[in-house]
């Protein structure tokens, strides 16, 4: 059977993967694309915190409020900027229609 934390290592490379893709073929929007870069800047605050919880207050992240809601603070922030980006987009969009 796989650990999770192998099975979360072995997903971020298909990430990477879809991040490098966007970010090479420029189709998404920009907004909408650091959105999702941040997702990887929650990652990296999340594994941090989860050690710190274990370490300091001997439990996991989801049970020390505080540290789990700081953490997901950045999971917010990834998801508002990816709506915003493609708000951003469609809106866009919309005017050029009716310009035409």
């Amino acid at each position: 059977m796989i650990s999770k934390e192998t099975l979360f290592i072995i997903s971020l490379f298909p990430y990477l993967g879809f991040l490098w893709l966007m970010t090479r073929a420029q189709i998404l929007p920009r907004l909408a694309l650091i959105g999702f870069y941040m997702t990887l800047l929650f990652v990296a605050v999340t594994i941090p915190a989860g050690i710190y919880a274990q370490v300091v207050y001997q439990k996991s992240l989801a049970n020390v409020d505080w540290l789990h809601g700081s953490a997901e603070f950045f999971l917010t922030l990834a998801n508002i900027l990816v709506v915003l980006g493609f708000r951003e987009a469609i809106m866009k969009a919309k005017e050029e229609s009716k310009a035409n």
